[in-house]
């Protein structure tokens, strides 16, 4: 083999890796963003926000960009997804779902709602790509299911245990959202709709709240939390968490390929953990450290294709 063959394969190996590189780092950031987003949410509730307040500051900015999109593509048909489509995609993905995992923040702390969330949207999808989309669950998805609940029991225990009935009461809260959200999925995939154009409508469509919000005295509640807390969720809600994941993760799901991307989803959990105990100084106990360490066996065995 000669200098310029092997020059060649150099260069042919070097970009192949750049794609894949690119992915990594995009699916990483998202999964980042997504953990500033609960701390966010953790830390807002904190200050004096409402569930209702982080909300807007989650879909509002991103409707008021998207809108132009919306209206370009056709509002009639919302972009082809459909009226009644797109309000299902709302209530299961959407501000409603938003509201009731943000309501969980209220009865518990950042690492309960931070693994039972996405644990029981893992858990949920499963069961619905079983039961409705006919697909085969193998054995390794099966253990993996079977590890993430046991992993949950380990974080609820601490309720029962340690918080009580308000700890179990936020626990089932995440629950709930967590089935929503798999919900959610299972209808994306059924109804062949992509993930940017669900968020784009989504976000739209969230803009028809927005009149009863200011009605009911939320601009004036939120001025008097101040600007500089403001603009923080406006960043962690409005932008990271929101439309920055969302074009993040689906480039790296363009590089990566979606088993290889349906790791940083999972990544979340620890990070956000990681990242309230940095910025919000909440150190994960020993119950909650167990539980996610447990939930993240049962992730990687659930996103496994054999």
């Amino acid at each position: 083999m000669d200098q310029r063959t092997s020059g060649a394969d150099a260069l042919t190996h070097k970009n192949d890796a750049t794609p894949a590189l690119l992915g990594v780092l995009c699916g990483l950031s998202a999964a980042l963003f997504w953990a500033l987003g609960f701390a966010g949410t953790r830390h807002g509730l904190k200050v004096g926000f409402t569930p209702v307040d982080l909300l807007v500051h989650r879909y509002v900015w991103s409707g008021i960009a998207f809108l132009p999109l919306v209206l370009r593509a056709g509002i009639t048909d919302l972009c082809g997804i459909g009226w009644g489509r797109g309000l299902a995609l709302m209530v299961l993905g959407g501000p409603v779902m938003s509201l009731i995992s943000y309501t969980g923040f209220l009865f518990v702390p950042l690492g309960h709602g931070s693994v039972i969330q996405p644990s029981c949207a893992t858990l949920g999808g499963l069961l619905l790509a079983a039961l409705v989309l006919k697909e085969r669950i193998s054995a390794s998805r099966l253990a993996g299911a079977i590890i993430i609940v046991g992993g949950l029991g380990v974080i609820g225990a601490e309720s029962i245990g340690h918080i009580g009935g308000d700890g179990v009461q936020g626990d089932l809260i995440f629950v709930l959202s967590g089935f929503m959200f798999a919900g959610f999925g299972a209808l994306l995939r059924h109804w062949r709709v992509s993930a940017f154009s669900a968020a784009t409508v989504i976000s739209v469509l969230s803009l028809l709240l927005l009149p009863i919000y200011v009605a009911t005295g939320g601009l004036a509640r939120v001025a008097a939390i101040g600007l500089p807390e403001n603009a923080i969720q406006v960043l962690a809600q409005g932008i990271l968490a929101g439309p920055a994941a969302l074009y993040l993760f689906a480039v790296s799901v363009q590089r990566l390929g979606v088993a290889r991307a349906a790791v940083f989803p999972a990544c979340v959990p620890a990070l956000t953990l990681l990242v309230g105990w940095l910025l919000l100084g909440e150190p994960p106990t020993a119950l909650q450290a167990a539980g996610l360490v447990t939930v993240l066996c049962g992730f990687y065995l659930a996103q496994r294709q054999r």
